[in-house]
């Protein structure tokens, strides 16, 4: 063997030690790339999905090359030997190389232990409003809702969201501790309207047993105060009044379940539409140009 390397070193010009940490090094490299697509081959089999096909891919390559050049590192500095250092280094490329996948990781183990949602919540996550309809290890699913859908109507859209965003966006739960939100829909009538008499049929209509849902809300603010800072305050219907261009505005805000919001307006506007029909002196109002002949 020395022999060997001794004639080693005439016809390829390098020492001993340099020949065989080549060696080592081809080694290495064949190693890692040949259990790359063994592991790859194995694991494909089983994921149909092309995002997570195209993910699982992508972190395997970079985890094998953080591998391989933190070997490298060890057979071509021998200061790396020790095995202390050999560990933190190990693990500092790992984190670089797989850092998606532990993010992930890490939102599960959140999602899991904070529960800031859970499946059949409705919540929105970096502008993406749906609800949760599975969460797994590395992502959650929602069934979008709303976009180029009017109010909060499902699209029928799936979008997976890696559970890293959850650390990294601001994440908002439509009841999450409190089933019911605020809505309010917003009636325009015009100047010559009698107004108080519209306000009054608005607040008569909204006082119904479909809209008045106070006895509900204390009592789940009540279970939601061991928890959050929540102030019961006013919950019941109410209508407020502005003045716009065109008209007067009536704003009729009151407490609905999330996904029966909808349901609850086109009720509410029915009955408006009904009640403002009875009524000569009520019109809807919408945008007009008045010309005024001065000559006159």
């Amino acid at each position: 063997m020395d022999d060997f390397m001794r004639d080693g070193t005439t016809w390829l010009g390098m020492m001993p030690d340099t020949q065989i940490k080549l060696a080592k090094s081809l080694f290495v490299v064949l190693f890692f790339l040949l259990l790359r697509s063994a592991v790859l081959r194995v694991m494909l089999k089983n994921i149909t999905d092309v995002r997570q096909r195209y993910s699982w891919t992508r972190g395997l390559s970079s985890a094998m090359a953080a591998l391989i050049l933190i070997f490298l590192g060890v057979i071509w500095f021998a200061g790396l030997e020790r095995i202390a250092t050999f560990a933190g280094i190990l693990g500092a490329g790992l984190a670089v190389a797989l850092h998606d996948t532990i993010a992930n990781i890490a939102g599960f183990l959140f999602i899991m232990v904070r529960r800031p949602f859970e499946v059949g919540d409705r919540i929105e996550i970096d502008g993406v409003a749906g609800d949760v309809i599975d969460i797994r290890l590395f992502q959650f699913s929602l069934l979008e809702i709303g976009n180029w859908v009017d109010a909060d109507q499902s699209t029928g859209r799936i979008v997976q969201v890696p559970n890293g965003k959850v650390l990294r966006e601001i994440t908002a739960s439509f009841n999450k501790g409190f089933d019911y939100i605020w809505h309010e829909v917003p009636v325009l009538i015009t100047f010559e309207s009698n107004w108080k008499k519209a306000k009054a049929i608005l607040e008569e209509v909204v006082d119904g047993d479909a809209f008045v849902v106070d006895d509900e809300v204390h009592r789940q603010l009540r279970r939601a105060a061991s928890r959050y800072l929540i102030y019961a305050g006013k919950v019941t219907p109410i209508v407020y009044i502005t003045v716009r261009d065109s008209g007067v505005l009536l704003t009729v805000r009151y407490m609905t379940k999330p996904k029966t919001r909808r349901g609850t307006e086109q009720q509410l506007w029915e009955q408006i539409l009904n009640r403002f029909a009875e009524n000569d002196d009520i019109d809807l109002a919408y945008p007009t140009i008045r010309y005024y002949d001065q000559a006159r």
